[in-house]
Parts: C-alpha cells; sequence; structure tokens
C-alpha cells in the first residue's frame, strides 16, 4: 500500500490536478480477502474487469463518464475495448502502430490505425489490483517496447516479436525512487527519478546479463528530477526543482565524463565537474516537460501556470510565452472558487517541422507552437469527465464539462496520438486538416516605454469555406503590468463574417504599467472558433 500511495501523491503534487488528493490515496485495488461490508466501505461491484480496482461510485471518475468515442474536423477518439484500463504513456512504431501502457492493468495495448483494431497483451507477472502511474514509453529499433513503472520501481521491456516481457529492477534509494520518463538513446535507457533525486542512465547490453548504470544526483537536496532532453552534443538538459520555490536547469555533459573516465583507468569521476547549472525565472515553479527546436533552443513546460518558456544556451536567456485561457467548459466553476483558470502545460516535444507540441492538461487541448512563425494551433479534445471539473453545484451538471486528462502524446508524422487517462480512450489529432483561418499581425514587434500604451492591429482572414460564425477573441499575457485590451468593448466578441474571403480587424491597446519591467515579453493574440484556437504572439519590448 505504501508504495502505491506514494505514485497517487507524486501524481497530485506533479500538477496539482486533484480536487483534493485524498480523493486518489483513498483508492486502492480490490483485495478479495478484506471484508468491505464489515468496514463500510463503498459498494463495489465484482464486474471481473479492470474496473473491479474502483468502487461503484468512482467508476464513473476513473473509467469513463460514460461517453463513446467523439471527434471534431480535427480529432477522432477511440474507446478502448476493455473496461477501465486507464492508457498514459503512449508511442508509435516504425510501421505507425500506436502501443499504449494501461496503469490499471500493467498490460500494453496496441491500436492498428489502419484496421482500426485495438490488440491488448496481458502482463503474466502482474498482481492482481497492480496499479501504476506509467509515464515513460519508447520503442527500441529491435522490436521492443519499453516503460517506467512507478509502483513497483521497475523498467518493463516487452518484445513485439515474441510477445513477451521482461522486468527490469529500477536502482533505488532509500524507496523513495519514482522512475517516470524513459529514452533510449542507441544502447542507453535514460530516466528521470523524479523523486529519487536522480538522473538514472543504464547501458542495457543485450550480451551482458548485468545492466551497468549511472545515477547523476540532483543539483539541489530533496528536489525532483523532471523531464530530460539531448542537444546536438549530446550533452543531457534536465531540471531539478522544490515545489513552488523554484529550481535549476541542468545540462550534464556526458561524453567529456565517460571518455575522461575511460582515458583515467577510474571507474568513476566527480560528476560536478561535468554539470552545468541554470538558476530558473522565478515565474517557472513546476517544470515538466523539455525538449530542444531545430534553432538550439531549449523549451520547458511550466504546469502550476499557462505558460511556457524557451531557453537560449548561448545568451543564457528564458522568455515566458502563454496559452489562451481555457474555455469555460473545462472547469465549469459551479461554485465560483476559480478566479484564474490555467491551462497546465504538461509534456512538450518537438516534430520533423520544426514544430513543438505540448498537451495542456486542465484545457483539455493537444497544441502546435511554430517557433519560426511564432504560431499557435490549440485543438480541443472532445471527451470531457464532469468528475475532474467544477460542473456541478449540487442542483445540476453542466453538460459537456471537465477534462479527459490527457497526460501523454507521441506524433506520428503528420498524426498526434493521445490517451486519455480517466475516460479509457485514445485519440488522435490529424495536423493536415487546413485551418479555417489566419492570424496576421499589424508587427511581430512592439516597444514600450513603462506607463506607455500604443494602439496595435492584428486581422482575422478567412481560409475556408466554413460556416464561421462566432468567433471568440484570445488576449493573453504573461505579466500582470502587460495588458492587452480590444479597443471596440469587444472581448467576447462575436463577428459575422458573411463571405468566406472577409477579414477583420481586430484594434488593440497594448499597455505596460508604471512598473513595468525591462525585458522582451509574449503576447498571444487570436481567436477561438468551436474546438480550434489559432494565435500568434506579439514580442513586446519594454525598454
Amino acid at each position: 500500500m505504501k508504495k502505491q500511495v506514494k505514485g497517487y501523491l507524486a501524481f497530485a503534487f506533479l500538477g496539482g490536478i486533484m480536487l483534493t488528493s485524498g480523493v486518489l490515496i483513498a483508492v486502492t485495488g480490490y483485495d478479495p480477502d478484506v471484508d468491505y461490508a464489515a468496514m463500510n466501505d463503498p459498494e463495489i461491484t465484482l464486474t471481473g474487469t479492470p474496473a473491479d480496482n474502483f468502487p461503484d461510485n468512482q467508476r464513473t471518475t476513473f473509467c469513463n463518464s460514460g461517453g463513446d468515442a467523439k471527434s471534431t474536423d480535427y480529432i477522432q477518439e477511440y474507446l478502448i475495448p476493455t473496461e477501465c484500463t486507464s492508457p498514459l504513456a503512449i508511442i508509435s512504431d516504425y510501421d505507425g502502430n500506436v502501443w499504449f501502457a494501461e496503469t490499471n492493468t500493467g498490460n500494453l495495448g496496441m491500436f492498428n490505425p489502419v484496421t482500426e483494431i485495438f490488440a491488448e497483451y496481458e502482463n503474466p507477472t502482474w498482481p492482481d489490483g497492480g496499479r501504476s502511474m506509467m509515464w515513460g514509453i519508447d520503442y527500441a529499433p529491435d522490436g521492443s517496447v519499453w516503460f517506467t513503472d512507478e509502483t513497483f520501481d521497475s523498467i518493463w521491456k516487452f518484445s513485439t516479436i515474441d510477445e513477451k516481457y521482461e522486468r527490469l529492477s529500477y536502482p533505488t534509494s532509500g524507496g523513495d525512487s519514482l522512475p517516470q520518463k524513459l529514452t533510449i538513446a542507441g544502447s542507453q535507457i535514460i530516466v528521470n527519478d523524479f523523486t529519487g533525486n536522480k538522473l538514472t542512465i543504464l547501458d542495457v547490453n543485450p550480451s551482458a546479463d548485468d545492466v551497468n548504470y549511472l545515477s547523476v544526483p540532483s543539483a539541489i537536496d530533496d528536489s525532483v528530477t523532471a523531464d530530460f532532453a539531448l542537444d546536438a552534443n549530446d550533452d543531457i538538459w534536465y531540471t531539478n526543482w522544490l515545489y513552488q520555490q523554484g529550481g535549476f536547469l541542468v545540462k550534464f555533459n556526458q561524453n567529456d565524463y565517460r571518455n575522461d573516465v575511460s582515458n583515467s583507468g577510474e571507474q568513476f569521476l566527480p560528476l560536478i565537474d561535468y554539470i552545468s547549472a541554470y538558476a530558473l525565472p522565478v515565474q517557472l515553479l513546476t517544470p515538466n516537460g523539455i525538449t530542444f527546436s531545430d534553432n538550439g533552443l531549449l523549451w520547458i513546460a511550466d504546469t502550476t501556470s499557462s505558460s511556457f518558456f524557451s531557453f537560449d544556451p548561448s545568451t543564457e536567456e528564458f522568455i515566458q510565452y502563454v496559452t489562451s485561457e481555457p474555455i469555460f467548459e473545462t472547469y465549469g466553476n459551479q461554485t465560483g472558487v476559480i478566479k484564474s483558470p490555467i491551462s497546465r502545460p504538461y509534456w512538450i516535444e518537438n516534430n520533423d517541422q520544426g514544430q513543438l507540441v505540448f498537451n495542456e492538461q486542465t484545457a483539455n487541448n493537444i497544441s502546435i507552437m511554430d517557433p519560426k512563425i511564432q504560431t499557435l494551433v490549440e485543438y480541443h479534445v472532445p471527451s470531457k469527465n464532469p468528475n475532474w471539473g467544477d460542473c456541478d453545484n449540487g442542483v445540476d451538471v453542466l453538460d459537456n464539462c471537465g477534462i479527459a486528462q490527457v497526460f501523454d502524446f507521441t506524433i506520428s508524422g503528420d498524426k498526434i496520438w493521445f490517451t486519455e487517462w480517466v475516460e479509457n480512450k485514445i485519440g488522435v489529432v490529424d495536423t493536415s486538416v487546413p485551418l479555417p483561418l489566419e492570424i496576421q499581425l499589424e508587427a511581430n514587434t512592439l516597444n514600450l516605454k513603462p506607463g506607455k500604451s500604443q494602439e496595435f492591429e492584428y486581422t482575422i482572414s478567412m481560409k475556408s469555406q466554413n460556416d464561421i460564425s462566432e468567433l471568440f477573441l484570445v488576449a493573453s499575457t504573461t505579466h500582470d503590468f502587460l495588458t492587452a485590451n480590444v479597443l471596440d468593448n469587444s472581448a467576447d466578441l462575436v463577428a459575422i463574417l458573411d463571405d468566406p474571403s472577409d477579414t477583420i480587424m481586430i484594434p488593440t491597446l497594448i499597455s505596460a504599467s508604471d512598473d513595468a519591467l525591462p525585458g522582451t515579453y509574449k503576447i498571444l493574440l487570436g481567436t477561438q472558433y468551436g474546438d480550434i484556437t489559432i494565435s500568434k504572439y506579439l514580442t513586446v519590448i519594454i525598454e
């Protein structure tokens, strides 16, 4: 039981995604030797499915809220045949098949996009009722799928050829390890130990019985070690941080370290000589996802805000970006307690077009940001689970309210596949579908002095024959001292575009308060229509 509590506590700690953390901690696997009636526990109706791991009154929260697979013009969902698998980590293979880890069964699932048929592979050594958050997964050239398992401190290998599982114990210290994300790089498997204060590099040699590994300790005592990325020199970048207290971006020069160890004849050398650390900006409190773009910039997602950040290793400069505000249906706010809804960007990756892809957990979005042209497209996932939003006021439940807990995604060509952890579904974004409109800015850069304002226009241009009748404006900023206000009092603008060739000019007022700090900032300007939000970043330089 201790291990399950540890894992789900870390899950709640990661993004603050629970209504209360006690909800998850109270949910354990079904034990046939326990007299639940005598304990006055919630009723459990046995179904012979993985749903038996939850009491009846929590099955809509963790298994599925009752909805079938849904679709939009850009997204198609698929319902997993087995009930309540709780899919999380997801990856595609070289043939385009999609593999995903089932956190409520210990099994791997596979979906063939051509036949649209699921296959699920039973893990014979998985204990009955066992549950584990499986955050990391990757596909190896030999046709194996590797994935992490935090409950049992394990890394699993599944051979897609002979359909067999192998378990590798993850090196732990003091029982506080939580192997999270996983990447295969040659013969190495890199794993961040989220609560174990280390990054682990395992050397998996198929011809050897033993697995050699190197653990790089955290730069901060009692901190967490989050996601990682490799640069063009194979240096490993990752973050160490304390919850709501900040931390460091860390670079480990593994090639120089290994060369020096080999040349010295020593088994180990002091790691500190091969590590560089950069203080994170005070606004970046919960860095999770991290990746490099083609231009050499590092990008970090912040899960306790609506922001993500770029970092230029050559100048050591961070720049903060922002998403659009979550739509009302994702959070509901039936009780009125949510004053400032946030999108919570979680993981972030780059695709083969030089774009960034990230999931916005509490906005129920899969998003694509193009660093070259500074655009952001946010695709809204249609399924929502009301148990994860403020959707019930005790009298009414808002229709189509909540979030599906889209925790992971994988990029396969022009498709982005993702999992819905509490809806028992996988889905796919088809980025080849043309966008219905385009955002054009009057200028890409605006210079302001503290205490000054300047009028600025951007244009919404039609690109299709779609019947677009409602456009809701987006104007998001990263700091309170910088604002963007639409001048015609149409913050909730409804624009009637009778002619598909029409354009609409949006006059705005960009203002910097007297206490604005000099620097480079980003303002997001655009529009939300239906299931998609299209925006562009204006660079504001406060002198």
